[in-house]
């Protein structure tokens, strides 16, 4: 596999994370390049670690997973995409309602948004593909467009508030569906 190739596959698994980041945008009041950082970092740590873990395993683990990953980020896209739009709702109290970047809000974030780099680890290991500088690859140009996802949403959000919120709620629904779609 060539550095070009790597470098559109890269780009091809960021858009879910790259989506998501802009709808965690969307919820903050004031961008903060810390709050970008955490979300390029989590989603940018996941999406490199994820194939170089289906580099490893192989095959077996890979045929289990797929069977249902596609479930798993359906469900938890759904319900924070569910959480969102019954957020944008609320009447506004005018305290801000601010995405949470803990830990637990966080993780199934960035599992959601990487499962699929699992399969591609796979076809790493029997492409024989150099695995280290193609994790290299996908993990920052995940890490980057995260943070510019971070930074749009929340130019947005503050723009359009609860209008945005609910788009941003229907886009996590949306790319739930699709993951479910593209299975079948």
């Amino acid at each position: 596999m060539y550095l070009v190739e790597i470098i559109f596959l890269a780009l091809a698994l960021a858009m879910d994370a790259f989506a998501v980041a802009v709808c965690v945008g969307l919820t903050v009041p004031q961008f903060k390049l810390r709050n970008a950082l955490i979300v390029g970092l989590y989603f940018g740590l996941f999406q490199a670690s994820m194939p170089l873990v289906g580099y490893f395993i192989g095959g077996v683990f890979a045929e289990r997973v797929a069977a249902f990953d596609h479930w798993i980020a359906f469900v938890i896209l759904t319900v924070l995409g569910a959480k969102m739009i019954h957020g944008s709702f609320k009447k506004d109290d005018g305290l801000p309602r601010e995405a949470s970047f803990a830990f637990v809000a966080m993780l199934p974030l960035a599992l959601a948004t990487s499962i699929d780099a699992l399969a591609a680890g796979v076809s790493f290991a029997f492409l024989r593909v150099n695995i280290i500088p193609a994790v290299v690859i996908i993990g920052s140009v995940t890490f980057a467009l995260s943070m510019l996802g971070v930074k749009i949403g929340g130019a947005v959000g503050q723009k359009f508030k609860s209008k945005a919120e609910f788009a941003g709620g229907v886009v996590l629904i949306l790319l739930a569906v699709r993951s479910l779609v593209v299975q079948l």
